[in-house]
């Protein structure tokens, strides 16, 4: 099964220490579920020196290729409307945080994504538990539809306080935790895509 017409699109962000190659294995996965999936290069550092490439393509700007490529040319305003409102981002750990600043920055402008797809959400660093209230700041702002895939071992996101941060700032959003777990979600990555690729689908047909 591949993307048909006007299927909708995914745009995926890479972990901090990733690329858009590294995405493959998911953008492969949701397109032969039926999401027209796409990775994109995110520059290094700090996730908000990252935050204007989703935000051009939040703004109908230009798309990668099918498995990560190089983004190809702006299309016309038609065109670019007409994907915009099939557009869901987001991405794993840094590529999702990413992901939902732009977000959040597009659903207060009145453009909101079609979807976000937070995997493996960095809720705070490594033993620095406290600094989860900073990086869910934005999240009351996220007005779209929110699913968040994490593994209950993931030493960037302690489950008592992720559960804790969905329900005071993302009620509406679907959280999926993973026993056992950890950052990568390899090991469950079919389970993983299932839920991904049904979520935007049904995103797709409530919008």
């Amino acid at each position: 099964m591949q993307p048909e017409p006007g299927a909708p699109i995914l745009m995926l962000g890479h972990g901090a220490s990733g690329s858009a190659v590294s995405m493959k294995p998911h953008v492969d996965g949701l397109r032969s579920r039926g999401i027209d999936a796409r990775a994109i290069d995110l520059p290094k550092g700090c996730a908000e020196r990252a935050v204007p490439r989703f935000a051009a393509l939040l703004a109908g700007g230009p798309t990668g290729g099918p498995a990560g490529g190089p983004a190809g040319r702006p299309a016309g305003d038609e065109a670019a409307n007409a994907i915009a409102l099939r557009l869901a981002v987001g991405g794993h750990s840094f590529g999702g945080r990413v992901a939902s600043l732009a977000a959040a920055d597009a659903c207060e402008a009145g453009r909101p994504p079609l979807a976000l797809v937070l995997l493996s959400y960095p809720l705070h660093p490594p033993g620095r538990p406290d600094e989860w209230e900073a990086r869910t700041a934005h999240w009351p702002r996220l007005t779209c539809p929110v699913i968040l895939l994490t593994g209950t071992s993931d030493p960037f996101a302690r489950p008592a306080l992720l559960q804790r941060a969905v329900t005071e700032r993302l009620p509406a959003a679907e959280l999926v935790a993973y026993p056992r777990v950890g950052h990568g979600l390899a090991a469950v990555l079919d389970d993983v895509l299932d839920r991904v690729a049904a979520f935007v689908l049904w995103a797709a047909s409530s919008s």
